[in-house]
């Protein structure tokens, strides 16, 4: 896993990491995975009988205080024992878990994956669904697909739909068939007349183009020309400016597809009423689960974010596990599952891996 460590993750690895020797490693291997299955606080006894080493006691609560100040492990107020901090996990699975991917997976996950994405190739929606279902029925946490972003995405038509309050639909359809919406605040009210020339006007000007060209163009246009337009030209080109921004270079916003958000109720770490209604608003609305995961759009293969690391207060008590997956060679999306910090990441990790490599292939089957 060293090689798929993201930098800030590695920044944060505290000096004294690379002078653990190996009972200290051995002992917060035994702690973490102990912790992980249990869900309490590890005490000395536990640690010397999971581990395998003969040690005293002392010398066990010797060890952990010294992991203690290294970061890796903290001590609850209500016991004795500790638990894994985000730095301790870090370790843990960028230097002490054995990674192996498909080689991870249980037979029997893998043939049901391997039997459900060998089916309806020829439907991206029902591979996506299928996808982010099977994540989260596999590890018991909560599946994220993003919705694969088109390589190619041209402007077909747009049309304009005036609302109340000086608001406007704005409809964009996009290669023949994907149609977006937005609602666009305007400075005045606009007749329907006004919306019609203001339409045609943009489709006359960017119909059959590429919305990254799109963007790039309305910005030359306003900051360039804007003394040489009429006040039809300004409008419109105002209009357009809200419908394909922001975003990135202009493309057709992404959507992600999530399931399995129920199971995270069984985890007493998280079984807290608020902070449950937060965490669920935030996957309805899915601005910052979106955002998260495009930047793993650059990672290669699993990327991991413990806790703190997303850098989203939300997700603070949580992991996530990501993998990209390609269309011809081409990164077009990303799943992965949301959990908590001490989610199962020997299991979970491969399940992320193999189920990215199994929907490229069926979305490139189906093409």
């Amino acid at each position: 896993m060293a090689d798929e460590k993201d930098e800030a993750a590695a920044s944060e690895s505290p000096p004294a990491a690379g002078a653990l020797n190996e009972r200290a490693r051995r002992l917060l291997t035994a702690l973490v995975e102990s912790y992980i299955r249990d869900g309490q606080p590890v005490g000395s006894r536990t640690l010397t009988r999971e581990s395998g080493l003969q040690l005293s006691s002392a010398t066990v609560r010797n060890v952990m205080a010294d992991l203690e100040e290294f970061g890796f492990v903290s001590s609850p107020h209500t016991s004795a024992g500790r638990v894994p901090t985000d730095k301790g996990y870090r370790f843990f699975v960028d230097a002490l878990m054995k990674f192996r991917p498909a080689a991870g997976v249980d037979q029997g996950v893998m043939n049901v994956l391997e039997r459900r994405f060998g089916a309806n190739t020829d439907d991206p929606r029902a591979l996506i669904s299928s996808a982010s279902q099977l994540l989260s029925t596999f590890t018991q946490l909560a599946g994220v697909v993003t919705i694969p972003r088109q390589a190619h995405s041209a402007v077909t038509q747009i049309e304009f739909l005036g609302l109340s309050d000086q608001r406007v639909l704005a409809i964009l359809v996009v290669n023949g068939r994907e149609v977006q919406n937005r609602i666009l605040q305007l400075d005045r009210a606009f007749e329907p007349e006004e919306l019609r020339r203001a339409a045609n006007f943009l489709n006359e000007q960017f119909r059959g183009r590429e919305l990254s060209d799109v963007r790039r163009e309305l910005l030359a246009q306003l900051q360039e020309t804007r003394t040489n337009m009429n006040q039809l030209m300004l409008d419109a080109i105002s209009m357009a400016q809200q419908m394909f921004g922001p975003g990135a270079d202009g493309e057709v916003p992404a959507d992600v597809v999530i399931a399995g958000e129920t199971n995270l109720m069984g985890f007493a770490e998280l079984s807290n009423v608020e902070k449950l209604k937060r965490l669920f608003d935030a996957f309805n609305e899915k601005r910052d689960i979106l955002h998260l995961l495009d930047q793993c759009v650059r990672a290669d293969r699993v990327h991991i974010f413990i806790g703190h690391e997303s850098g989203y207060q939300i997700l603070d008590d949580l992991s996530v596990v990501t993998a990209p997956y390609t269309v011809d060679n081409e990164i077009v999306g990303v799943l992965g599952v949301i959990g908590p910090t001490r989610m199962a990441y020997e299991r979970v990790i491969p399940i992320v891996d193999l189920t990215a490599r199994l929907l490229g292939s069926a979305l490139n089957q189906g093409r």
